[in-house]
């Protein structure tokens, strides 16, 4: 738990606890603040107001306040410190997470693995490995060592930011295998160990690893259920003023928002101030699935952000090739950074990615068009088999953001497994743990595939409302 000096003002909580149970007073207002804390609307850590501040702002007798206090105290859902107040926090049960470690090989046959937000080849794999072959003998008189990424796939990447608004030379670039590989690339350049690090919450769990791996004192600010609300996330700014950021814009991974130029430009501005370097994720951006205009990249609002992207999410996970962006004054260090973890990416497939993003154009609108007919599927498939499920329809991306009517869905994974599903759980994506309330489910089997995995995660919900909660408390897999 990080009790950096943050605090959620009485007027916030207030409106986040609405209208809550008067019968009793003080138990509603205690069950509606645990909801918030376990969903992470109101962050592990964060100090709530004051119990005088909290009557005022809900109209409520100081009795019912101190109650509910009491009440969320003996449950491990406040703790009060001398001097720091009543600060969030979670029950040890609700607190665990797993490592972060994908499975070493291939499923058993007949499971169907939700865990893994990365779709199977898309058009076009083959036929760049075959133009990657056939181009490979003009390299074989090299080392075959190009740290820094090879120059024709080092300006093809800065052609594509150019493209979308933000001017970039291929010496901005430096190619790694993956966006996770920049993520952790980025964080060794800059961060030390105690680095205020500000983190989405939920957020993608590789990265939550990477960070905290790397030194960085993880801080989160809570991600809007029904739209890409920036409000939350300027206020976390305000008040941590952290040295470092890790954001996804771009249909964030796992809540498929997509943050507007406005939003972005005020955040943007916001980190400026605060002197925060922001770690931007892209690895999502090309898959904007109903033909809407994509914002700026966000580094076109802050001028020393990093940007890392990739080749998996559009086109497919055996191609570990992805890319970090930043200014040229920031490329000594990053450079320095990704020679200590490796010395270069595979040269061939280096050249598989130049070639897919040569002809990004048509392949990459097949790949929306298979993504739109797999997310419609789902989405029919939860509205007839779990329609007590609250689903908002993403307008991109590869995730559904499944709100559950409790807080089961650790209980619900064993439940699925039995019936050879594999399910991530909301604690997966939770830097501070809880949002048991929740389940990310990726769209990125075909269609009749979601529809039996779903049918059969319907029959594991049974299953686990029929059981005691708590009884069988499964460990959060590892996702991509």
């Amino acid at each position: 738990m990080d009790t950096t000096n943050r605090v959620i003002p009485a007027t916030r909580v207030a409106a986040l606890v609405g209208d809550f149970d008067r019968e009793p007073a003080y138990r509603g207002l205690a069950e509606g603040i645990r909801v918030l804390i376990t969903d992470g609307r109101v962050p592990v850590g964060v100090r709530l107001p004051s119990e005088r501040e909290l009557t005022d702002a809900l109209g409520v007798s100081r009795t019912t306040v101190t109650r509910a206090y009491a009440e969320l105290r003996d449950h491990g859902f406040l703790v009060s410190r001398q001097g720091s107040g009543s600060l969030a926090a979670l029950p040890a049960s609700r607190g665990l997470r797993s490592d972060h470690l994908l499975p070493p090989g291939d499923l058993p046959e007949g499971k169907i693995d939700l865990t893994c937000a990365a779709p199977i080849p898309g058009r076009g794999i083959v036929a760049a490995y075959e133009k990657a072959m056939s181009e490979l003998p003009g390299y074989l008189a090299s080392t075959g060592y190009y740290p820094s990424g090879l120059g024709v796939l080092r300006q093809a990447v800065a052609d594509r930011y150019t493209e979308r608004g933000l001017a970039t030379v291929p010496e901005q670039i430096l190619i790694v295998p993956g966006a996770q590989a920049g993520v952790a690339v980025a964080a060794r350049a800059l961060l030390r160990r105690g680095t205020r690090t500000l983190v989405e919450s939920p957020t993608y769990p590789n990265a939550i690893a990477t960070l905290r791996h790397s030194g960085g004192r993880l801080l989160c600010s809570p991600v809007g259920r029904e739209t890409a609300d920036a409000s939350d996330l300027l206020a976390s700014i305000a008040q941590v003023r952290p040295g470092v950021a890790y954001l996804i814009p771009d249909f964030h991974n796992p809540t498929g928002h997509l943050l507007s130029d406005e939003s972005r430009q005020r955040v943007g501005a916001a980190l400026t101030s605060a002197g925060t370097v922001p770690i931007i994720d892209e690895s999502m951006v090309e898959l904007a699935l109903d033909g809407q205009a994509m914002p700026a990249p966000f580094a076109a609002h802050h001028r020393d952000a990093i940007t890392v992207g990739s080749l998996s999410k559009p086109f497919w996970g055996g191609v570990r090739i992805g890319w970090v962006r930043a200014p040229q004054a920031r490329m000594e260090d990053l450079f320095r950074a990704r020679l200590s973890l490796d010395l270069g990416t595979p040269l061939l497939e280096q050249l598989v990615a130049t070639e897919l993003i040569r002809n990004r154009a048509d392949l990459i609108e097949h790949r929306r068009e298979q993504l739109r007919t797999s997310r419609d599927a789902a989405l029919d498939a939860l509205a007839r088999h779990l329609p007590g499920w609250a689903v908002r329809k993403p307008s991109g991306g590869l995730n559904l953001w499944c709100e559950l009517p409790a807080e089961r869905s650790s209980d619900l994974v064993p439940h699925a497994a039995a019936r050879d599903v594999l399910l991530a759980p909301g604690p997966s994506f939770a830097p501070d743990g809880g949002l048991d309330r929740f389940l990310r489910i990726p769209y990125t089997q075909p269609a009749h595939v979601l529809t039996d995995a779903i049918a059969r995660v319907a029959e594991a919900w049974t299953a686990t409302l029929s059981e005691e909660s708590g009884l069988r408390r499964s460990e959060p897999t590892l996702v991509a």
